[in-house]
């Protein structure tokens, strides 16, 4: 049995990565084993959590991977853990929208039976929290609101005002945190900066905070309230296929600060697809790994660091060359921008004949997205659900078929290459991960 907490907020900007994030590096603190997970397709909360807890973080999302699916690979991510926690997404019952809530914080915490506590930012309000507490726990029975945490509290008075409302409608105050701008994690135009680029010291700092001034007892106590799961899908599989590892091939994966997007389970369908995933850095690193047979371009944040990857020439003409060779290569988002020839005007890899600029909207949003003909990871008329999260766009159409249809053409395909601005979480769609296996053992 795993027992878990979801924590969760009425709205965005109350404070859920700080309490979440914090609470797990208190946990640890205090020599809990703490599995992380965050609901929804984002990829930079994740970072946090795995700083805070030695573990990686994991997204539980069930537009992108179904429901059926939420259960066995929250089961797979807490292997060996004592207590799971779950930061939630937007509001608690925020989802896709026109869904009544799909992929909102409310379904996945039902879809796991766990307890949620509600984080409330109180700075501009005080005995007005415990209508807001209250109506949250009231909106939908199927969910247990089981506490409450009052977030950027002004002073005593303030706090006493507050903590009362919310107990007046009968749920627990389980912490006040006041108000502490110096542990807020910092952001830029795809949201918070990635964990990556920031320094342990501040992961720390949450978790000190957050044991100064929240009931960790408590927390725990709802946490082990959580009933036994079953799950009738079974755990996701191991790692590791039936190959040798001097028979594996190499997928070399970007990794480093340029490239800090990918899920965990990613390279785990590779390796049980009998893949040796390799990470290199493309900020540093002049070749990829020896022996590499297949290439894999997560998202991140390439377009801040253009001129350092520009600067890699070594690195870009053997991307290039692998590419233009017919080494299998998948390229989501900033994969994407990094092959193309131009990146805001800086020389990039020059493996798609198109190229890209920052530019003036945020696309963001869940796509259904068709395969138009067969490619390395898409069949004909295939459909996937994916998400796409980007500033920038291509100035002008690659040549060649597109790797979607979302129904506008997205990237470019081919047999040997998918270079899409699409994330597709391959735990929802197990296919691709073994077709991109073959091409590479081909």
């Amino acid at each position: 049995m795993v027992s878990r907490i979801v924590i969760a907020a009425p709205a965005s900007g109350s404070g859920k990565t700080t309490v979440a994030t914090g609470l797990m590096a208190a946990l640890r603190a205090r020599g809990h084993e703490v599995a992380p997970f965050k609901v929804g397709p984002d990829y930079i909360d994740p970072g946090y959590h795995g700083l805070a807890t030695g573990r990686s973080g994991r997204n539980l999302d069930p537009v992108l991977c179904g429901d059926e699916r939420i259960v066995p690979l929250f089961l797979h991510g807490a292997r060996g853990a004592e207590v799971a926690v779950v930061e939630g997404v937007m509001g608690l019952f925020d989802g896709r929208l026109g869904t009544r809530g799909e992929g909102s914080t409310a379904h996945v915490a039902r879809l796991l039976d766990a307890p949620v506590v509600l984080v409330i930012d109180a700075r501009h309000t005080s005995r007005s929290v415990g209508a807001v507490a209250l109506g949250m726990a009231r909106f939908d029975e199927r969910v247990r609101v089981a506490g409450v945490i009052l977030n950027q509290v002004g002073s005593e008075r303030h706090a006493a005002e507050a903590r009362a409302a919310v107990e007046e409608v009968g749920l627990p105050v389980l912490g006040v945190l006041p108000r502490n701008l110096e542990i807020e994690a910092p952001s830029r135009h795809l949201g918070l900066v990635p964990a990556a680029e920031r320094d342990d010291a501040k992961i720390a700092a949450m978790g000190e905070t957050v044991a100064a001034h929240v009931d960790l007892d408590a927390i725990l106590a709802l946490a082990h309230s959580a009933p036994a799961l079953a799950s009738s899908q079974g755990q996701a599989q191991e790692p590791g296929g039936s190959l040798a590892g001097s028979q594996r091939p190499t997928v070399a994966v970007a990794g480093g600060r340029a490239f800090t997007f990918r899920y965990p389970e990613t390279d785990e369908l590779l390796s049980a697809a009998g893949c040796n995933v390799v990470e290199f850095d493309p900020l540093t690193d002049s070749q990829l790994p020896p022996g590499t047979r297949g290439l894999y371009l997560g998202g991140g944040f390439p377009e801040v660091y253009a001129a350092e990857l520009a600067a890699n020439t070594p690195l870009l003409s053997s991307i290039r060359e692998a590419v233009l060779d017919g080494v299998p290569t998948v390229a989501e988002c900033a994969g994407l921008l990094y092959l193309c020839r131009t990146l805001d005007g800086v020389p990039m890899a020059g493996a798609i004949d198109a190229d890209a600029a920052m530019g003036k909207r945020l696309t963001l949003g869940y796509r259904t997205a068709t395969s138009e003909q067969d490619t390395l990871l898409g069949r004909a008329g295939e459909r996937v659900t994916g998400h796409e999260f980007h500033r920038t766009q291509l100035l002008n159409a690659p040549t060649g078929a597109p790797a979607w249809l979302l129904p506008h053409p997205d990237g470019v395909a081919t047999r040997t290459l998918h270079a899409s601005y699409l994330h597709v979480h391959w735990a929802g769609h197990p296919q691709l991960a073994e077709r991109f296996a073959e091409a590479v053992r081909a």
